[in-house]
């Protein structure tokens, strides 16, 4: 039987879409203002998952460059059809808005997207009817105009993929059962009917999953009894804000969902510091209804380690390396076996930082780098947007942690001996019981070194950086490296990260 190791897709991974072609299946996700954007990774076994690529691999390619914070690349649906792979997904406050992006080979290269125009909400999902007519199912969120802000529930139209149109107004189909913020919809066949399935409630701890089911696409849709089907709100489940799902097949023949989630930490289990995740779990269906289990937490067993050495070259090319708005090629390249970085004014506040950065994935982790700051001044930065990061910046032999929570800042310094510097910032769970520390955020620790001389700049509660401080930013930890002033470079990276002790 398949094993659901949740959370599947760790670290900030939310509004999962997934889908089984050829003996493999193709899972996206949302990225918000990061470049590359859409990743893609490729299971056999529903298990074990390989990122392959991205769908936009520069902000332009997404139209990124220049959104607020929070917005750009928001829930994509994956779909295959005929042979080609689709993925349809709004990018708002961008000139792509709604876009389908199609390829034969889900790890690329993407064609540059198709704006579908007369589809404005976002939460795009992609069905054919059995006469093969395309309709783009909907959250009818205004984002702009006289109504900006306001909801029209779920709304569907027939489109023209080609030539990019509706090809009628929009409908408004079943909404839930009154619950806040009706989105996620995935539209998709059972026995003969139509199903709707939506999340309502809102991503925050309400976050649920409903569905409906009717005679066709169009519907009508009437809705479940005992809807919503799956939420975690008022339970005190590890996995919270369960929602946004998409119905797939296992490899087992059963059926399960891939949905996202967050876990919290603390005695009042507040703070998540790593963002909303990728999860999974089975469904049974009883008369004629999905029923899912309560999503169980299964994190991989063991130490999930990884090193690059700039020495050689191509250490980039690695999918994984992300940065807010920009690709990371652009402030970063190979320079006699270091990786340089050119710094940028205003360092990790800056909207487009000099940053080049990887996804926080486990609870317990331990990120370094090794660098050299004669040049300019930077360091590794754990970054959850330009108000909200942490610091270890270098200048020479001396290195400064600094704390942004939004107009709050506080530094404390280092002198170190002359040498290659070591910094390394590390995350552990709050401890148990219900002290002052028990009621907070993960510990962050940072440090510096030279040879075997090493400092404990400060402590920190992580409450402060994580998704419930952040409030709209809707992405993650991501902890890399970075230069504010002149080039400094960097002989290497390493993450080590683990769920237990």
């Amino acid at each position: 039987m398949t094993r659901l190791f949740n959370p599947l897709v760790p670290g900030f991974h939310p509004d999962p879409s997934v889908v089984e072609a050829g003996g493999a299946y193709y899972l996206v996700t949302s990225t918000f203002e990061y470049v590359p954007g859409i990743p893609v990774h490729r299971s056999t076994d529903f298990e074990t998952w390989e990122l392959i690529g991205h769908i936009g691999v520069t902000a332009d390619a997404l139209g990124v460059a220049e959104v607020p914070t929070g917005l750009g690349v928001w829930a994509p649906t994956i779909r295959h059809r005929d042979g080609v792979f689709h993925v349809i997904v709004t990018i708002p406050f961008s000139p792509k808005r709604c876009v389908v992006f199609t390829a034969t080979d889900p790890a690329g290269p993407w064609d540059e997207g198709t704006t579908i125009e007369g589809i404005d909400g976002i939460d795009p999902d992609l069905a054919w009817d059995e006469e093969g007519n395309a309709y783009v199912t909907y959250s009818g969120l205004v984002l702009e105009g006289d109504e900006i802000g306001a909801h029209k529930g779920i709304q569907q139209a027939r489109v023209d993929l080609r030539a990019g149109k509706a090809l009628e107004p929009p409908r408004s189909l079943w909404s839930g059962t009154g619950l806040q913020f009706p989105e996620a919809p995935h539209v998709f066949q059972h026995g003969g009917l139509w199903y709707l399935m939506i999340a309502e409630g809102g991503t925050e701890r309400g976050h649920g999953v409903s569905v409906a089911r009717g005679p066709s696409i169009e519907g009508p849709f009437a809705g479940a009894p005992g809807n919503p089907v799956l939420s975690a709100r008022s339970t005190t489940r590890p996995i919270q804000n369960t929602g946004h799902a998409d119905l797939v097949t296992l490899p087992d023949g059963g059926d399960a969902l891939v949905l996202l989630g967050m876990r919290p930490l603390g005695a009042t289990r507040q703070f998540s510091p790593l963002g909303r995740e990728t999860f999974a779990t089975r469904v049974r269906w009883v008369d004629g209804w999905p029923r899912p289990e309560p999503v169980a937490l299964d994190p991989r067993p063991g130490e999930e380690a990884e090193s690059f050495s700039f020495a050689g070259g191509g250490a980039l090319a690695d999918p994984g390396w992300i940065r807010p708005r920009g690709a990371p090629a652009e402030v970063a390249y190979q320079d006699g076996g270091r990786l340089v970085i050119r710094g940028v004014d205003g360092g990790m506040a800056a909207p487009t930082p000099a940053f080049v950065g990887r996804r926080q994935r486990h609870h317990i982790s331990a990120t370094s780098v090794t660098i050299d700051a004669r040049s300019g001044r930077g360091g590794l930065a754990l970054r959850y947007d330009e108000d909200l990061f942490i610091a270890l910046e270098a200048h020479g032999s001396t290195v400064t942690a600094v704390a942004v929570v939004s107009s709050l800042r506080q530094e404390w310094t280092a002198t170190l001996p002359p040498g290659e510097i070591t910094l390394r910032i590390e995350t552990a769970p709050p401890p148990a019981g219900f002290g002052a520390e028990a009621r907070g955020g993960d510990r962050i620790r940072l440090f510096a070194a030279v040879g075997g001389q090493e400092r404990l700049l400060t402590e920190l509660d992580g409450r402060h950086w994580s998704a419930e401080s952040a409030g709209g930013s809707f992405t993650g930890r991501v902890t890399g490296m970075y230069a504010s002033e002149g080039t400094v470079s960097f002989g290497s990276f390493s993450y080590r990260g683990r769920e237990t002790g």
